[in-house]
């Protein structure tokens, strides 16, 4: 079992996959339209709704919840014959995140809210050295977990193989790359590949790259934080297919 806190969080979810939710715990005293919707959208699911005090909800959940808690079922990973049975069906054309290795919750959560945002066909997770998708990750992603398609994947080399005989071009992220973001096209079928917060992509995943991009930095810092990064480079990839 899962939980997920704050208003827009628990909002994006009930709109999304109101099947996960058991049961929802609003602060006492919380009568503002925001929360009202909320707890009218879980009624309308036949969501049981339960008034709790601050404190309660203060030792359930770690930062802010906003007066709004759902207890939830876990969120079920794909797997990869799921995969292989929906490609045909994904919009073209597709647009695939691959996350190499992310191991902070946070940022993974922050990565999905992008990625949902930015209409990902398929979001690749490894099924080793990756965060798990627990309330930080959930909470990060506000909301945008739900809408995705994610698969949990045993082999990250021999999948973007597979993916590269579907003829997607892989793009993956680097510092160290000569060739700017902006530079690349993605206006074909294409994964993004970004990898771990302090190492990057592994060598093997960089290898089975068909190009790798960097974002040229202007000031003291080395690099950005890989949620931020993935924002970019995901918007780059809306900007050339001219959704924006």
């Amino acid at each position: 079992m899962s939980q997920v806190a704050g208003i827009h969080a628990v909002a994006a979810l009930l709109a999304d996959a109101p099947e996960r939710v058991r049961a929802l715990y609003v602060q006492r005293g919380r009568r503002d339209q925001r929360m009202s919707e909320v707890i009218s959208a879980a009624r309308a699911h036949g969501i049981r709704v339960e008034f709790a005090e601050r404190r309660w909800l203060d030792g359930r959940v770690e930062g802010s919840h906003q007066g709004v808690l759902a207890d939830c079922h876990d969120l079920a990973l794909a797997d990869e014959h799921m995969l292989e049975a929906r490609w045909p069906e994904l919009g073209r054309p597709r647009l695939v995140l691959v996350l190499d290795g992310i191991t902070d919750p946070r940022n993974l959560g922050a990565c999905l809210r992008s990625a949902n945002a930015a209409g990902v066909d398929a979001v690749l997770l490894p099924r080793r050295r990756s965060a798990p998708l627990n309330e930080a990750a959930l909470k990060a992603a506000a909301g945008g977990a739900e809408g995705l398609f994610l698969v949990e994947v045993a082999n990250l080399a021999r999948r973007l193989e597979w993916l590269k005989e579907q003829g997607v071009w892989v793009i993956g992220a680097d510092g160290s790359a000569e060739l700017d973001w902006t530079s690349a096209d993605f206006r074909q079928d294409c994964a993004i590949v970004v990898g771990s917060e302090g190492e990057g992509m592994r060598a093997l995943t960089r290898k089975l790259c068909d190009h790798v991009v960097r974002i040229p930095m202007q000031g003291s810092v080395a690099s950005l934080n890989v949620s931020v990064a993935t924002g970019i480079l995901l918007f780059e990839v809306v900007r050339q297919r001219g959704a924006v």
